[in-house]
């Protein structure tokens, strides 16, 4: 409305001018990336799900790394973060099948989403996910420097199946995982991923012969 409003009334005190077109472009432009950012695409992941870890989040792998996870295992941790652009769909997956144990909120600071600290330091959501072999794994929303809401459809003792929606986070964020040490990584430092569909890791109790997406 806020778009209309502004090349309507450009329109009226300039005319048909190289201002009107220029801003009338933007503003489709602009308008094109938040249809965009705010869809919630319903996905099939395609193949058998026992055992594996699909991307919560279309975006890009930031982090890939062991890790000292002391804020609920107080253990070494598998971390994976995909960081999510304005120009990525920010609609969230559940990863794994299993069942929801814990789904916690807790407010915090909007440091830029891909920065090391924001993921103990931002706003946001922790969803623990018992699964039926592997134990549990930590999955985190965290909000970015222009987020400012983080929605979970997380219920705790709930199942929960890949396929399914965990939430959505507004403007520029990033999905953390934790993941029991011996899961196997099948993504690298960059790589792009597709929600629901990107093969990330292989739990420890899999044995399936699983790809990733390139």
């Amino acid at each position: 409305m806020f778009l209309l409003l502004v090349n309507a009334g450009l329109y009226y005190l300039a005319g048909k001018c190289v201002v009107t077109f220029i801003v009338l472009a933007l503003s489709l432009t602009v308008y094109a990336i938040l249809v965009n950012f705010f869809r919630c695409p319903i996905r099939y992941f395609n193949g058998d799900t026992e055992g594996i870890v699909v991307a919560p989040a279309d975006g890009k792998v930031v982090v890939c790394e062991t890790v000292d996870e002391n804020e609920y295992f107080g253990e070494k941790r598998i971390m994976i973060s995909i960081f999510m652009s304005l120009l990525n769909v920010h609609a969230n997956w559940f990863p794994v099948d299993g069942y929801v144990k814990s789904v916690r909120h807790q407010d915090g600071n909007f440091h830029r989403a891909f920065l090391p600290k924001a993921s103990l330091e931002n706003e946001r959501s922790a969803v623990i996910i018992r699964t039926p072999k592997d134990g549990d794994i930590l999955v985190r929303q965290v909000a970015g420097a222009m987020a400012r809401r983080i929605v979970s459809y997380a219920r705790e003792d709930e199942d929960c199946y890949i396929d399914e929606h965990l939430g959505f986070i507004k403007f520029g964020s990033r999905v953390d995982l934790y993941l029991p040490l011996g899961s196997e990584v099948l993504v690298k430092l960059g790589q792009k991923t597709v929600g629901d569909n990107t093969v990330i890791a292989k739990l420890p109790s899999s044995c399936h012969d699983v790809k990733s997406d390139h």
